[in-house]
Order: C-alpha cells, then structure tokens, then sequence
C-alpha cells in the first residue's frame, strides 16, 4: 500500500471542518498563546522596511537564541559547524546523548522564517530540532541558510544543495559530536516548516534532477511542514483568514518580494511549484504534508499535494484542523501528534 493509498490516521480529514467559519484563533487557543502570537507579527511587522530592507540591527536586542552543547541537554548533544565561510554556512549538529549501535537516519532540517527571518540557532528551532533527535533516534542537522533580501533566491537553495553535498563526502563522521555515531546513508530525509519546507522541495528536487554523482546518501523522505507556497492569484484561504496568526497577505507578499530574483512574480516557480511541466525526477522521495486549519496557505498547500500526485509521487496528507500557522513548535496536543506521525514515516520509509 503506498502513501497516498493510506487511510486517514487520527490526525487527518476528509473534510474542511472550519471552511465557513471566520475565526482567526483556534477556540481552544489559551489567550497567553494569542498574545504571543500577536506580539510575534508586531515585531516582524516593525522590523520590515518598505524599500525591502530589514532592520536586522531592531532583531538582535529581541532575538533569542540558544548555544550549541557537547554536554547532553534533553537527551542531546548538539555542535555547531561553518561550511563555507565566504557565504556564513553553517550547520547545527544534534545526536542522541545515548545513542543506539545501530546506525541512525539523518534528518535534514530547514529553519522558517519567510526565508528572511530567524536562523538555526533561535531557541524555537534549536528546541524542536532537540525533540526531533530525541525522539526520532535520528541525527538532526539544521541548517542556517543565507537569509533574504540580503540573499535572494536561489542563494537558499544552493545553501541546502551545498550542506547535503558535505554529508555526502563523509567528512561529518569525523567531527567530535559524531563518537559513537553510526549514520544509515540511505535513511536522508529532508524536512522544514513554511519557507524551510519550500527550501526542502527545492532541494530535493535539485538532488533528484541535477547530473550530480552522490557517493553515500539516498534521500528516503520529506517532512513538509505547512510550506510556504504562492502565486499572483488570492485564494480562498488567504483571504478568509486574513489577520490570522503570523501570515497575511502583506508580510507574505513582502516576503516573497524580498526573496525573489529581481523582477519576479510570486508565479516564479520558486513560489508556484504547481507547474506540470516542471520536471521532480524519477527518484523523488515520498512526502509527508501537513496541513493546518487556521493558516491561510492551505490552499497553496492542498495544490502541492495535488500536483504531487498527479506526478505520480507518494504523498501523505495530516491536517489538523485546529493548527495555526507554525503551531507544532508550541505546546499544543497537535504537536505531539505531529511528532508521532514523523517519527512513524521516518521508522516506515527506512524500512523500505
């Protein structure tokens, strides 16, 4: 039985339970958890700048991050890595404080952001990228990709290329974070949430269609997370959850204008995958997708998932119907959800 075969599991739906309802929060959303978000999108808002810059200086006194620790912290060892200095690529490393003499997956990670904000050391990704490790039993390494509009596309996507390029040389098993570590080359799997998700199809695509000779990795998956899909068109779910948690049709239209070559529309096929016509390649990887109710992509979404299988590739759709946009690196009951359901695809696809 292939994925998209598969019957519904506990998470997802055959239906669109708030598709006529014009909530912009989850009914069961704590109002602490409202007012974080909230203040989240005033302070992205603040740092924008309406000739396309950001204010990168405002950031730093409100940003949090967290350090890379050889000392095991929730269960994980973690170090941090340049790859190419002239571009500022680096990597964050975790690995099970405890880990099993069998060799491990290696999970891939792409931070979000709107490909303009955050980095693979905020505390939010450093936390998740934890969980992932600890309980997937998989090697995570996060990638800190250059950021728009410093970088425009595809800077980003040459970052992604670049960093599963490194793996596949070997030279990670040597770093001192890896002792004891055995890697399963053929278990590489991709994943991201919103822009980090689109940076995931990306370069899986690359990995699948570009005449590249890859000596020891096989990508096995993607986990794509909510992804940050568009086009020039408003869909239905954009404008009914306008005002809703962290997206909107402006900061999205602002993003995609940060992080397109210049000149570009948001129907680029960086943001409009949709086109039959653009070639995946005969290896790629299966799809886990996961969808939200109350973020305004979904219907970008559900058109990822239906070109996808149009193209005749495995794909698993989880929608969650109560999920804002990004609602899996909070404490919601979803979350852990989530995490069961990647833990599963990633056990189901090694096993392949």
């Amino acid at each position: 039985m292939t994925l998209k075969e598969q019957p519904p599991s506990h998470s997802q739906s055959q239906s669109h339970p708030i598709a006529n309802c014009n909530a912009l929060f989850p009914p069961s959303m704590p109002w602490k958890m409202r007012l974080a978000f909230k203040l989240g999108s005033a302070i992205t808002d603040a740092s924008r700048r309406s000739d396309g810059t950001i204010k990168r200086r405002l950031l730093s006194f409100i940003s949090l991050s967290s350090s890379a620790s050889l000392r095991p912290y929730s269960g994980v060892r973690s170090s941090d890595f340049t790859l190419n200095p002239p571009h500022n690529l680096r990597i964050r490393v975790f690995v099970p404080a405890q880990p099993p003499s069998t060799p491990l997956p290696i999970l891939v990670f792409f931070h979000g952001g709107g490909f303009a904000y955050l980095s693979a050391t905020s505390t939010f990704y450093d936390a998740v990228c934890r969980r992932f490790c600890n309980k997937i039993q998989a090697v995570v390494v996060s990638v800190d990709y250059r950021l728009s509009p410093e970088y425009r596309c595809p800077a980003q996507y040459d970052d992604g290329v670049e960093v599963l390029r490194y793996l596949d040389s070997g030279k990670v098993q040597a770093e001192k974070v890896m002792e004891g570590i055995k890697l399963d080359w053929s278990s590489c799997f991709l994943s991201g949430d919103s822009a980090g998700a689109n940076i995931a199809h990306h370069v899986a695509r690359r990995f699948c269609t570009e005449a590249t000779s890859w000596i020891r990795i096989k990508l096995a998956g993607v986990v794509s997370i909510q992804p940050f899909f568009g086009g020039e068109e408003r869909t239905e779910s954009e404008i009914r959850l306008e005002g809703a948690p962290i997206v909107s049709m402006e900061r999205t239209d602002w993003m995609w204008k940060a992080f397109l070559p210049e000149g570009a529309d948001r129907n680029h096929e960086a943001a409009h995958v949709f086109n039959q016509t653009i070639e995946l390649g005969s290896t790629f990887p299966p799809v886990l997708l996961v969808i939200g109710g109350y973020d305004p992509l979904q219907d970008w979404q559900r058109r990822y998932h239906e070109m996808l299988k149009k193209k005749g590739k495995e794909v698993r759709l989880l929608e969650y119907p109560n999920a804002v946009h990004a609602f899996y690196v909070f404490p919601f009951e979803e979350s852990k959800q989530l995490l069961a359901e990647i833990k599963a695809f990633v056990e189901e696809k090694r096993s392949n």
